[in-house]
């Protein structure tokens, strides 16, 4: 009671979205718990015991239909919420106690709608501070009615009211258990890549075998180079040349949507396409060499993009 007031905290309750997730299900609600008044699972028609988990751990469970990717069950899951706050997380994801204290803080003085929160991503055993990886700020918590999502893959959800970001800090991300393995990237990059490629296409792009080269090595230089992956060692490496094969298999199978449709190439246009890639590699090759201390010659080479 305050000043002879009844104080009234705001009710939270947490979403998840699932797909076979027992491994991970558990461990995820653990961390939510001590602050989450009500939690909500949103099974799609899994195989294995993930909705025992749920109703174990005292979840509300709920089932939706299996698509290939969260973003259509989102939203009902978050109709199916009754707080006044929803906090969403992914099932391979944790909430560690600083930011659960975090949270509960929040609800009580709150000055924004919603909150983007940074996330700490696990990729094959590493954080990766690097890559474009970190901070890797979502959408998580907010006031029921100011953030709903768009039923498009990896879309951004629209939002209304005041935004506001927690501190890219270690103890204030949630932990995302991203890929345990290399068959399970490449799993999602199958699926992944599969959705965009018909999204892209139905918004009037046509497919350009510029494309094929271009945007996988742009992908490389944007992570390895500008997002400094080098600094994440082996990892970065790596995930870099894995995101960039990923851009390759989505404009491939672009190309597969368009029925394979055949076109002569002339290998000089080949060439000066790689030519211009190149040009772009030693551009960013002499921006790293002057971020470590290369001197005027890196600099020189950076202006001109030589080698």
């Amino acid at each position: 009671m305050v000043g002879g007031k009844i104080k009234i905290v705001s009710k939270i309750s947490t979403v998840i979205n699932t797909l076979n997730e027992e491994k991970n299900l558990q461990r995820a609600i653990v961390s939510v718990r001590d602050f989450s008044d009500e939690i909500v699972v949103v099974d799609m028609m899994s195989s294995d015991k993930t909705r025992d988990i749920a109703k174990k751990f005292g979840a509300k469970v709920y089932e939706y239909k299996r698509v290939g990717y969260v973003e259509p069950a989102r939203n009902f899951a978050i109709s199916k919420a009754t707080g006044e706050w929803i906090f969403i997380l992914d099932a391979d994801e944790e909430v560690p106690m600083t930011l659960a204290k975090k949270i509960k803080e929040l609800v009580k003085k709150s000055d924004a709608d919603y909150y983007r929160i940074p996330r700490k991503n696990i990729i094959f055993k590493k954080w990766m501070k690097h890559s474009r990886w970190w901070p890797d700020y979502n959408i998580r918590f907010f006031q029921k009615g100011f953030v709903i999502w768009n039923e498009v893959i990896h879309s951004v959800p629209m939002t209304q009211g005041k935004g506001k970001d927690l501190p890219s800090e270690e103890e204030l991300s949630i932990v995302h258990f991203h890929y345990d393995s290399l068959e399970q990237y490449i799993d999602r990059l199958n699926r992944y890549t599969s959705e965009h490629a018909k999204i892209i296409i139905e918004k009037g792009y046509k497919f350009s075998w510029v494309d094929l080269i271009k945007k996988p090595t742009d992908e490389f230089l944007s992570r390895y180079f500008f997002g400094e992956g080098y600094k994440d060692g082996l990892h970065g490496l790596a995930l870099s040349l894995l995101q960039a094969f990923s851009e390759l298999v989505l404009y491939l199978k672009i190309w597969q949507l368009a029925d394979f449709e055949e076109e002569d190439l002339n290998v000089l246009e080949i060439i000066d396409r790689l030519k211009k890639s190149e040009s772009d590699f030693h551009y960013w090759e002499a921006d790293t060499e002057l971020k470590n201390g290369g001197g005027i010659k890196a600099r020189i080479k950076r202006k001109f993009k030589l080698p």
